[in-house]
């Protein structure tokens, strides 16, 4: 059985992401996968790209070929210089800057309403007057 490692569209029209997966050369595109070893959202800036690298290099030395695509994203996260012997290889991949943490402007006024003070004398007085009246008609 030839394996390949390759790309698995998702998403919408003119918004795709796809998953690496491992799969059967013969099946679809998007058909049925051995196993799913990582994600890449090309729209994103920069592009988001996450692999397994444990599991990427256990299926290049089973000998899973890679398609053009996932070879250079293999080449980023630096997968393909350490099957192939480099031990100076790195990911170059690029990560989106954390966002800085929310700060209220106390110049604004809260758009939440403050909740209305329910009157806890009416209810309270008819729950104990219901209580009473079976238990003066059991005697």
């Amino acid at each position: 059985m030839a394996v390949k490692i390759r790309l698995k569209r998702l998403g919408k029209i003119r918004a795709p992401y796809y998953r690496i997966v491992v799969a059967d050369s013969r099946t679809k595109r998007d058909g049925r996968v051995i196993e799913e070893i990582g994600k890449y959202h090309p729209t994103e800036e920069p592009s988001f790209i996450e692999v397994d690298s444990e599991r990427a290099q256990y299926w290049l030395s089973v000998g899973a070929q890679p398609t053009e695509q996932v070879l250079a994203i293999l080449k980023l996260t630096g997968d393909w210089g350490q099957y192939k012997g480099d031990k100076n290889a790195v990911s170059t991949v690029r990560t989106a800057e954390a966002k800085g943490e929310f700060e209220v402007d106390s110049s604004k006024k809260s758009v939440i309403k403050p909740k209305a003070e329910k009157k806890a004398d009416e209810p309270a007085a008819e729950a104990p007057a219901d209580e009473a009246a079976p238990a003066e008609d059991a005697e």
